[in-house]
């Protein structure tokens, strides 16, 4: 294989939105991952790209939730013992930077690259000919009972007054009239109204992958096993060789301390599992709906109607425990009807999240033409496209188009 300007590793909506933007720019670019494109964590989200989510999920704070994260006892958190010890010195920082000293800086930074996530998605889809996958039709943030909606409508009109993201709300009749598939009341929804929701979250991603290949780009299907610095870039070991670059971009969400530890980098990050399942049939939404009080997500997929969980906390070797998605569907049950599932066994995954919250982009401390794109958290499949573009800007020596000092890796 001829020597290539830029190596990205990891084909996910991440890496693949980061080749896209820098094959668009002349370079010559080979993408690198073990599975096709989209099949990892960007298959496994909800399919929204949420222009609202101009704050990151903090740590929560109030005495409650904590009991209720603590003693497992709602749906949003679940934990293994055996993953604690190494996870406490992260969550331990991931708390103090949830506290309000630290959050409000972090939000703002977070906002700046958040805001782009539609109009850089806008451009690949329109280039890719992936507008059949997408509705601009928001999604809904429901609400059981009058307390806690009347606590995110407040929220909800605070960040359309800082951020412009605009909202609805809908009452109990207003939500039965917008989703009639629902078969019991609810309190109320908010809708957020500018997000944009995909019906194959995987597709897309693949989209932007043969887009890519149109542009000059190469996929190799190949499992990355070490990246060596050399006196004239980089050499990629994969499982059947290596591969020689001027540059490499890390963009392996969960997997990427496993490549850049024996590099030198022990950067604080941690990962959080999650699931879904496709039901196939029962009551019709016809967006997605986050059910707040319960900790799940419906959305409808070219697959069926998608549930997913909230949080898990694991080792990487640790095998599924569905716990989250039998409660998710048990709870889901009491507002839709769900037929049986479409797989025989629930798909799970894993998300790259970092102690402050914020994606990971620049150039790495330690070497020369090593750049790293990872740790999006939830928000990988929405930040895609922004932080591809932000992070040619910087191989490039171009003014970024947002401030990356935020972003930077060295910040640790």
């Amino acid at each position: 294989m001829s020597r290539k300007d830029i190596v990205v590793l990891g084909a996910g909506m991440v890496g693949t939105s980061a080749a896209l933007h820098l094959v668009q720019r002349g370079h010559s670019v080979l993408l690198l991952d073990r599975e096709p494109p989209g099949r990892e964590t960007s298959y496994g989200n909800a399919g929204i790209i949420q222009r609202e989510a101009v704050e990151p999920y903090a740590f929560p704070r109030a005495w409650r939730s904590l009991l209720s994260a603590a003693l497992q006892s709602g749906n949003d958190v679940r934990y293994h013992i055996c993953a604690l010890p190494a996870l406490v010195p992260r969550l331990a920082a991931y708390w103090n930077n949830s506290s309000p000293k630290h959050y409000v800086q972090i939000a703002n930074d977070y906002a700046s690259l958040i805001a782009h996530s539609v109009t850089e998605h806008a451009h690949l889809i329109r280039e890719a000919g992936a507008s059949d996958l997408v509705a601009e039709e928001g999604y809904l943030a429901a609400y059981r009972t009058p307390e806690a909606l009347s606590l995110a409508v407040k929220r909800a009109e605070r960040i359309e007054l800082e951020h412009g993201v605009r909202h609805q709300l809908l009452d109990t009749d207003a939500l039965g009239r917008a989703e009639p598939g629902l078969i019991r009341p609810m309190a109320g929804a908010v809708h957020w109204l500018d997000p944009w929701r995909v019906r194959d979250p995987g597709e897309l991603v693949n989209r932007y992958a043969r887009l890519f290949e149109r542009r000059g780009g190469q996929f190799l299907r190949e499992g990355v096993v070490a990246a060596k610095p050399t006196a004239n870039g980089w050499s990629v070991k994969t499982d059947s060789g290596e591969v020689q670059a001027n540059h490499v971009v890390v963009a392996l969400g969960p997997w990427a301390s496993r490549l850049i530890q024996p590099l030198g980098y022990h950067l604080p990050l941690f990962v959080k599992r999650g699931y879904h399942r496709h039901y196939s049939e029962g009551s019709a939404l016809s967006m997605p709906l986050f059910d707040a009080e319960s900790g799940f997500v419906l959305a409808p997929t070219a697959q069926g109607m998608r549930l997913t969980t909230g949080v898990e906390f694991a080792n990487f070797e640790s095998p599924p425990t569905p716990v989250q998605l039998l409660k998710a569907e048990s709870a889901a049950r009491q507002i839709v009807k769900l037929s049986r599932p479409v797989e025989s066994l629930p798909w799970y995954g894993w998300r790259p999240c970092t102690v402050d919250m914020k994606p990971v982009i620049g150039r790495a401390p330690k070497h020369k033409c090593l750049w790293f794109n990872f740790g999006h958290g939830h928000q990988g499949f929405t930040l895609g496209p922004a932080s591809g573009r932000l992070l040619a800007d910087l191989i490039d020596g171009q003014q970024p188009y947002l401030d990356p000092k935020p972003f930077a890796p060295d910040r640790f």
